[in-house]
């Protein structure tokens, strides 16, 4: 079900509020969506931490890591380590996507999650699929084994991380709406599409999507955000925290309909948490231009 929050962001979009978003959602996992989970090798987590801030994190596996269990279970043959360490060892809120980047297709599972030992347990409560738009095409060049993770933490980004995401292509971005759950979405675009303003602060454009505005209604109701980049090539991810808000005027960037504005509270960049190694392949064919590229 929607909530007032996406009904807000609705209304200020202009959007008919018959039709679109709640129609699509199930809480139940349909056969197609259960054999696409069972097939994946990568998704990402996002949930609101014991300070109340939100990160977005990757777990990875074999194929078969993710699984249905039931009608509304889903299990993981995973647990997360920092930032989302300890949060599940009681339910707790979860946003899930998992995501094919060589077929651009997309699904997100929300619910409430559990540690049970080695594994997490998600019962569903909105189980939907993406549009492959503004997903660039990977592929998993290479599995290696597991190593020892290197960790560096803050509260502004490095010069080299502000490079990192100055030149990313994708990025995720979990959000929390206080007794209503967890999300967490894909945003991709050409090279520079997020704007590095300083060492606090990144500007990313919103483009046309799916008109459920998920992440923009829970920013109406929390303004708190996680963004997680991934480094495809060496596996490192950088995990960012702090509060977001939505700015309606486009200020002409090429494709936004209006951008979102992310103030940096914490850094945790990550070494080796992933132990996927991908290649790149092309770029969507739905990304905008980026203003002076």
């Amino acid at each position: 079900m929607r909530h007032p929050g996406e009904f807000a962001v609705q209304r200020r979009a202009g959007v008919r509020l018959d039709g679109h978003g709640s129609a699509r959602v199930r809480a139940e996992i349909p056969e197609a969506a259960a054999r696409f989970l069972e097939s994946q090798r990568m998704v990402v987590i996002g949930a609101e931490d014991h300070e109340g801030r939100v990160w977005a994190a990757p777990l990875t596996g074999r194929t078969g890591f993710a699984a249905q269990a039931g009608d509304r279970t889903v299990v993981l043959d995973a647990v997360p380590g920092a930032p989302l360490a300890g949060l599940f060892d009681h339910e707790h809120d979860i946003g899930m996507l998992a995501i094919e980047p060589w077929t651009r297709r997309r699904m997100r599972v929300n619910g409430r999650a559990r540690r049970d030992g080695d594994r997490l347990t998600i019962h569903t409560e909105q189980v939907y699929s993406n549009c492959p738009k503004y997903l660039q095409k990977r592929t998993i060049a290479e599995h290696l084994e597991p190593g020892e993770r290197t960790s560096w933490s803050g509260d502004r980004l490095s010069a080299a991380q502000r490079e990192w995401i100055g030149g990313a292509d994708t990025f995720f971005v979990a959000t929390h709406a206080p007794g209503l759950g967890s999300d967490v979405s894909h945003r991709g675009g050409n090279p520079g599409f997020v704007e590095v303003v300083d060492d606090r602060r990144l500007v990313w454009p919103d483009y046309a999507g799916n008109l459920m505005y998920m992440t923009l209604g829970n920013l109406e109701l929390n303004p708190a955000a996680g963004v997680l980049f991934l480094d495809w090539t060496t596996g490192d991810a950088l995990h960012v925290t702090g509060s977001a808000r939505v700015d309606w005027d486009p200020r002409d960037v090429p494709g936004a309909q209006r951008l979102v504005e992310f103030d940096v509270e914490r850094v945790l960049e990550v070494g080796g948490a992933s132990p996927l190694r991908w290649a790149f392949e092309e770029y969507s064919r739905f990304n905008p231009p980026v203003a002076d590229a």
